[in-house]
């Protein structure tokens, strides 16, 4: 009795559970599901992942349906007396059920070597180089080819093989992108590689990134963004990366801005229009370098839904100055971590590089939109909105969660850092 009240007790749990599978799997979207690959050696993954699950699931089906048959057809029956034959050994069944088995494998081991060395052999000549260096908890890409560095962010053209070489600066991490290819560590003292083409039949789409081995507090915060890009459009990006960081992108006037939170966890951020007076730097003659559209439909899965920490506000009504948040920036402690080119008081190396900061989709390695409201806040306490991060809290009279004491020198007051954010979204 007791067993089976235990047994309608968890019922409604295991049929909840089901449900909930069944509802999951209705979906029609999947952003991080590995079966739609978008490269070959994606493909090459997939189809070596579906032999082993066909051959396992026939496997399966004939062991279990001959046990079923030993089970049912050699049970004791009522008319049964005494002990059944005792047999001592049957040499050729005894070889058979060996040869069964090392038949089976024959047919694993052959095509899952032969996918082993596709997919750790050299990327072709002429291919796309982009280092990967895992930092707790970011990710930094440099473009050698061309003289570029950015973080948590790569841009990729389609229909040319790119060749990542991965490292580490501390422990170990893991370099993923579901949807284009399999993971990879990045590891100190050692370099990894891995290559795939983006298919040259996509159109400019976002895939998100993910850090898959596990290297402290914000290891879930560790993320980045691919986009993979018609050729023209990575060119026109290539072009516009390779300048130097300038305040404001073009000669009007920048966007509306978002005021920051005032502090409420899910109040929605104010608008604030940011001075018509704020200068722009002198830029090449090129036009606008291309970035991909945060409005496309593509691009609403890949958008971060980090929730604010409770207690972290910021004054509402202030409007940031971009011309005086590059004073308040280098003359803060950011330029001894950050390195943009074009300010050179910014040459530090601790943290992303910031040049093109402003064109970027996300902050903190994908956990918040790259927004004034959630920059604001960042600046101001980053240590509360991603725990054990290197970057310090800067707001004054904020909580500093590692150090366990407020900053009472050198912080900076919410006006000096809405001048730093108009600085940074300033630059494109």
């Amino acid at each position: 009795m007791k067993g089976n009240f235990r047994l309608r007790r968890i019922a409604p749990l295991g049929i909840m559970a089901v449900a909930v599978l069944a509802l999951a799997a209705c979906a029609d979207s999947y952003p991080n599901t590995t079966f739609t690959p978008h490269s070959e050696l994606g493909r090459a993954i997939d189809a070596i992942w579906d032999r082993l699950l066909l051959l396992g699931t026939i496997v399966f089906v004939l062991v279990e349906a001959a046990l079923l048959f030993v089970v049912f057809r050699y049970r004791r029956r009522p008319t049964d007396s005494g002990k059944p034959p005792q047999t001592h050994g049957n040499s050729v069944l005894e070889i058979i059920w060996t040869l069964i088995p090392a038949f089976i494998l024959l047919f694993i081991a052959v095509p899952t070597v032969r996918t082993i060395f596709q997919t750790q052999s050299k990327a072709v000549a002429g291919a796309l180089e982009i280092q990967v260096i895992g930092h707790q908890w970011w990710w930094e890409f440099r473009y050698p080819e061309y003289n570029i560095v950015t973080a948590n962010e790569i841009y990729i053209p389609t229909g040319r093989t790119v060749n990542f070489k991965m490292t580490s600066v501390d422990v170990i991490h893991s370099f993923w992108i579901p949807q284009l290819a399999g993971k990879r560590d990045a590891i100190a003292n050692h370099t990894n590689y891995i290559w795939f083409t983006p298919d040259s039949s996509m159109t400019a789409a976002v895939w998100n990134g993910f850090c898959t081995e596990y290297c402290g507090s914000s290891h879930a915060k560790m993320r980045f963004r691919v986009f993979t890009v018609k050729p023209d459009q990575f060119a026109s990006w290539v072009a516009g990366q390779q300048r130097p960081a300038a305040i404001g992108a073009a000669p009007n006037a920048p966007p509306p801005m978002l005021l920051p939170f005032k502090g409420a966890r899910d109040e929605k951020p104010e608008p604030m229009t940011a001075p018509a007076s704020t200068p722009a730097a002198t830029l090449a003659s090129a036009g606008p370098a291309y970035t991909f559209p945060r409005n496309q439909a593509e691009f609403e899965y890949a958008k971060p839904h980090t929730p604010v920490p409770a207690g972290l506000s910021f004054t509402p009504g202030l409007t940031g100055n971009a011309a005086r948040g590059m004073q308040v920036y280098s003359s803060a402690a950011c330029i001894g971590c950050h390195t943009i080119t074009g300010n050179p008081m910014s040459m530090g190396s601790a943290g992303p590089n910031l040049t093109h900061f402003g064109s970027r989709a996300t902050i903190g390695a994908g956990s918040f939109p790259n927004t004034p409201a959630y920059l604001a806040l960042w600046i101001k306490n980053a240590r509360m909105m991603k725990p054990g991060i290197l970057m310090p809290t800067l707001g004054k009279n904020q909580y500093d969660p590692q150090l366990k004491q407020p900053v009472t020198t050198g912080g900076l007051d919410d006006q000096q850092i809405a001048d730093i954010v108009a600085y940074l979204t300033s630059l494109k």
